[in-house]
């Protein structure tokens, strides 16, 4: 097999592409950066709007498994270290990867949306709730196992620090 594009499962086109890791720069993952930067927009508004807003969470162990959690999880969906990831196993891993994480982040943006003209806990649990689904999601249709320890550890840190920190 030549070195350009090649044909996993039958695929071809696009999924092929991305199967076979030959899109962009192999230690870059360019989808896990877009969701990343989808993921942080709202964020960022929303600190930019709530520039006093304090962390009401006094447990230190889960305000750090929520950090790292968060930062390692982030860094595994932009970066390809080579250490237990494994790629998509089939075209259909990689759809669900593609349509699952396209439908968390309308959620998440709709979500926000709502939030912005109402806080309740409902809402700020849900916005606490679908970055560990898109985190974990992506982990398991990769085969990223490093990505899914670290999204089980900020899903436990962020749903609790924020329960704490109700609205």
């Amino acid at each position: 097999m030549n070195d350009s594009i090649s044909v996993i499962g039958g695929a071809d086109g696009p999924a092929s592409i991305f199967l076979a890791g030959r899109i962009g720069i192999s230690w870059l993952n360019i989808l896990g950066l877009i969701i990343i930067v989808l993921l942080l927009i709202p964020n960022i508004i929303y600190a930019l709007k709530e520039k006093n807003q304090e962390n009401r969470c006094t447990n230190k162990l889960m305000n750090i498994l929520e950090q790292i959690g968060r930062y390692g999880s982030m860094f595994l969906m932009v970066f390809n270290i080579g250490i237990a990831e494994f790629g998509f196993s089939s075209v259909g891993a990689f759809f669900v990867y593609l349509f699952g994480n396209i439908l968390l982040l309308i959620s998440y943006w709709l979500i926000w949306v709502m939030f912005f003209k109402k806080k309740t806990y409902q809402r700020q649990m849900a916005l606490a709730i679908i970055p560990t689904g898109i985190f974990l999601l992506s982990g398991i249709a990769m085969l990223h196992y490093l990505l899914i320890l670290f999204a089980v550890i900020f899903g436990i840190g962020h749903i609790y620090v924020t329960s704490k920190n109700r609205v």
